[in-house]
């Protein structure tokens, strides 16, 4: 649809409600989701009121983005930054809604959306990012030993030190150089290697003796 006198596209009138009651002066466009970003501490009323006054009855998914370290001078901001998609079923609009984390937590919605539940708990394994008010943030994924959160931008991915990985080796990689050999994506150039391990031994076992053999 477009406006007849200047022949550009007309505004999604839903657009409109969803900046009005969020009392944004923008919202961004993402085909038929209106993209909203808002504060942190108003996060769960955010949900709330996209839920009530907007009708989205349907929760799609949450998660979460490694913005990485904040670059003042490039005017990027840093932390992380947890995104939800709600949907209104009749409306066949949906909203996706963002806030940037200083802290690392923001109120949990479980209480407005029980679907957002697992969602919260797979956010907090992967990214420590942490939901006040959840009944429960126990493990999802991962086993209970296990130490960090792997989709974080400084988590180090040391198995791909101790094995080797798909990209080490290139064409003529065998001839001698004197350059160090460059660490795979994930492993910072300081990292310190483990402790190495002498590799299994691939000798097959001799065969057991027959019964009654001399």
């Amino acid at each position: 649809m477009t406006d007849p006198q200047t022949q550009a596209p007309a505004p999604d009138p839903w657009h409109g409600r969803v900046g009005a009651a969020l009392g944004l002066d923008d919202t961004g466009t993402d085909g038929p989701r209106a993209v909203a970003d808002v504060d942190a501490k108003d996060w769960r009323e955010a949900v709330r009121i996209c839920r009530d006054d907007l009708g989205c009855d349907f929760f799609d998914w949450l998660s979460a983005v490694d913005e990485g370290p904040a670059d003042p001078e490039g005017g990027r901001p840093g932390g992380f930054r947890v995104v939800a998609h709600l949907w209104s079923v009749a409306e066949r609009r949906g909203v996706l809604l963002r806030a940037l984390l200083a802290e690392g937590a923001v109120d949990s919605v479980t209480d407005l959306y029980p679907g957002a539940d697992w969602h919260e708990r797979e956010t907090h394994e992967m990214f420590g990012v942490d939901f006040p008010g959840h009944p429960d943030l126990k493990p999802l994924l991962l086993a209970p030993e296990f130490e960090g959160h792997p989709l974080r931008k400084d988590f180090v991915l040391a198995s791909r030190v101790v094995k080797a990985w798909p990209g080490a080796k290139e064409p003529g990689g065998d001839r001698p150089t004197k350059r160090a050999p460059k660490r795979p994506p994930g492993v910072p150039d300081d990292w310190i290697e483990p402790e190495t391990r002498p590799a299994p031994s691939t000798r097959r076992p001799d065969p057991p003796e027959a019964p009654g053999a001399a």
